[in-house]
């Protein structure tokens, strides 16, 4: 029933003009990071739309029963790390806070879903091992550009935690890459 519903054309339709607006409202809302952001670093800062953005380009090829493999490898990798980041980055706030603003719960419902949409394409992806190192190389590098040169989400509440969200950030990266392995190479090469 599932796998009807991810392949109906109208559904993948309506999905793709979903991410699609998703992604523009996305980069219309890193608009004041991206303002003081050096422009070397410009492609690094808005995480979640540019996931967005793979898996939007993948579902245009995919309506059209084209593979695009290494879009494929950076939409899963990027959309579960940048979802399930979102959501915990949304939970600390209201731990540190005390309070979330509606937007906060707006935004873990909607990465959120992020992550599963990425998840449950899975089994269509025409993913290889170089397709998921090159996204693995992609996602790694971005960590480096968010916690090291200082590039990553503004979220002013959690400037004390940086440290340890960048540690939390790599681990999360680690896992994103070994479910999108599991999902597309390990879990095929079992059936």
């Amino acid at each position: 029933m599932i796998k009807y519903i991810l392949l109906d054309k109208r559904f993948l339709i309506a999905l793709f003009l979903i991410n699609f607006l998703g992604t523009i409202y996305g980069y219309i809302w890193y608009e004041s990071q991206l303002a003081i952001t050096p422009d070397i670093f410009l492609i690094f800062v808005p995480d979640s739309p540019t996931a967005t953005l793979f898996f939007t380009i993948f579902l245009f090829f995919f309506i059209f029963n084209r593979n695009v493999p290494y879009i494929e490898a950076l939409a899963i990798i990027t959309l579960f790390k940048y979802g399930i980041w979102a959501v915990v980055m949304n939970l600390l706030t209201l731990v540190v806070q005390g309070n979330l603003h509606w937007t906060g719960y707006m935004l873990m419902a909607s990465h959120l879903a992020m992550a599963i949409q990425g998840l449950l394409y899975a089994p269509f992806y025409k993913i290889k091992l170089r397709h998921i190192v090159i996204a693995a190389i992609w996602t790694l590098h971005n960590d480096v550009i968010d916690y090291v040169f200082g590039m990553m989400p503004i979220y002013s509440s959690l400037t004390d935690y940086m440290s340890e969200i960048g540690y939390f950030t790599f681990w999360l990266s680690i896992l994103s890459i070994f479910i999108a392995y599991y999902l597309t190479i390990k879990k095929r090469d079992v059936l």
